[in-house]
């Protein structure tokens, strides 16, 4: 026991030379008595870290709440928020008797205490907020600082799953000049307090959702030493409904139009002139809209991708338009058909895109005269010469015995009558019927037509697939 007592001595004696006092007494159990021994004891050594040798370091503890998501900005790739801090540290050697002072704690002036350099490393601005002017000062030492702060802050944002994107920015508080011999941060609240809190007390309600938070230990190492870090991970995710209704959905249904367009006739003019129209809307669409899309960054946000490739089919559907309105009105400055081609167009593709092949029309037109048996009474067409030759022969043999009772003048006149209407006959057929290169050319357009109009839609449900499952496996993996 005697021994045990002379270190008792021995401790008190230590702690009274190096400066430092166990407890000090109120003279009364009023604040201004309090407050006179905190002045006397405290407050004249508010420049000195409270340590008993400089060689000992402060633990200091730290927690944040995030009260609101002010904003995201791509451009400037910063974001914009309100944290709540709280700053937790021990005074070592001060305390006082609770019952003898009337006072557990007390709230103090912060400039009348030794305050930590706490920082932000990411910090590029802080906004005006309110000032708090004092701290909690507990009867143990032990100092409590929390104030709300506006900060914004740089964050490297990912914009290529934009506006299914989620962003996770970084907050590392630490010293900005004390090393880690003098200062160590300490976690507070656990990740998932801090979570709760923060979605509890959170009054933002705009573009921007806390989806998680993460805290980890960090240290920053330099040639003169090292300094202790505390980071908080703010997982952030965007709400695309916004941007859903206004750019993708709209996008869609112009998409859907000019897909629905190939069921107007080809060889209408009216299919193409309708893709001209959707093509210029679609393009102011755009420019309207581009207040909306994000700035580019390292890598071209996938929305842009997905409105380049709907104006690109949409350009192609109107190439293909004139292409095949080229074919279906311009047959007779084409020559006959190639077989290989005929037989490719007409043979295979026809059956892979379901169109059965015409029938070829064997409708022949015959000029009948038994005077005149000419062999070109076999082809499908007969010359405007021909037929003039035979109806001079066939007037000339029948109006020879007329010509005896007829005058000459009305003979003439039967003939130049037989030569037009033979003409007109010859025009008309050619009319009806066409030729057979013109209906080949013809059928080779509906063919082709059928066919683009099949791999345009394999091509877009292709693209807007893929597209899709980028996103979703994006977010997947960020998350």
């Amino acid at each position: 026991m005697a021994g045990v007592k002379t270190a008792e001595l021995i401790v008190i004696c230590f702690m009274l030379l190096q400066g430092f006092v166990a407890a000090f007494n109120c003279t009364s159990p009023t604040p201004a008595a309090l407050f006179d021994e905190l002045a006397k004891h405290l407050f004249s050594n508010k420049l000195l870290r409270p340590v008993e040798t400089f060689a000992k370091p402060i633990n200091i503890s730290i927690s944040i709440t995030v009260a609101g998501i002010l904003g995201v900005d791509e451009k400037t790739q910063t974001l914009s928020s309100v944290l709540w801090q709280v700053l937790e540290w021990d005074i070592e050697g001060l305390n006082w008797d609770e019952k003898e002072c009337a006072a557990k704690r007390v709230s103090v002036p912060r400039d009348n205490l030794w305050v930590p350099d706490i920082q932000i490393k990411q910090l590029l601005d802080e906004a005006s907020s309110t000032k708090t002017p004092y701290v909690y000062l507990y009867n143990t030492g032990h100092v409590y600082d929390d104030k709300p702060i506006t900060v914004v802050t740089s964050c490297q944002l990912g914009i290529y799953t934009f506006p299914f994107d989620i962003q996770n920015c970084s907050l590392t508080f630490g010293s900005y000049i004390h090393f880690a011999t003098d200062i160590q941060m300490i976690q507070g609240a656990t990740a998932e307090k801090v979570l709760k809190e923060s979605r509890d007390v959170i009054v933002t309600n705009g573009e921007w959702e806390l989806a998680d938070i993460n805290i980890a230990d960090s240290s920053l190492h330099l040639d003169d030493g090292s300094y202790s870090e505390i980071t908080y991970y703010i997982v952030l995710r965007r709400r695309p409904i916004v941007y859903v209704v206004n750019l993708l959905v709209p996008s869609c249904f112009l998409i859907t139009v000019d897909l629905f367009s190939f069921v107007l006739p080809p060889q209408s003019v009216d299919r193409s002139s309708f893709k001209m129209t959707l093509i210029l809307g679609y393009t102011v669409f755009l420019l309207i809209m581009n207040d909306l899309l994000p700035v580019t960054g390292e890598k071209t946000p996938l929305i842009n991708v997905f409105f380049s490739i709907s104006l690109a089919l949409m350009v192609a559907s109107l190439l293909e338009t004139l292409f095949i309105t080229n074919i279906q009105y311009k047959p007779r400055e084409y020559s006959a058909v190639p077989h290989w081609l005929s037989v490719l167009v007409l043979r295979y593709l026809a059956v892979l895109v379901c169109i059965p092949p015409k029938e070829r029309s064997n409708r022949v037109t015959v000029s009948l005269n038994p005077s005149h048996k000419a062999p070109s009474a076999n082809t499908s067409a007969t010359s405007l010469s021909d037929h003039q030759s035979i109806s001079d022969v066939t007037l000339s043999g029948k109006a020879a015995p007329a010509s005896l009772d007829s005058p000459e003048p009305v003979v003439e006149q039967l003939r130049m009558l037989g030569r037009e209407l033979t003409a007109i006959r010859v025009q008309m057929d050619k009319y009806c019927q066409g030729t057979k290169a013109t209906q080949e050319w013809e059928m080779i357009g509906t063919v082709i037509d059928r066919l683009l109009f099949g791999l345009y839609i394999i091509f877009i449900f292709v693209s807007f697939i893929t597209i899709i499952s980028i996103w979703i496996w994006h977010n997947s993996f960020a998350t």
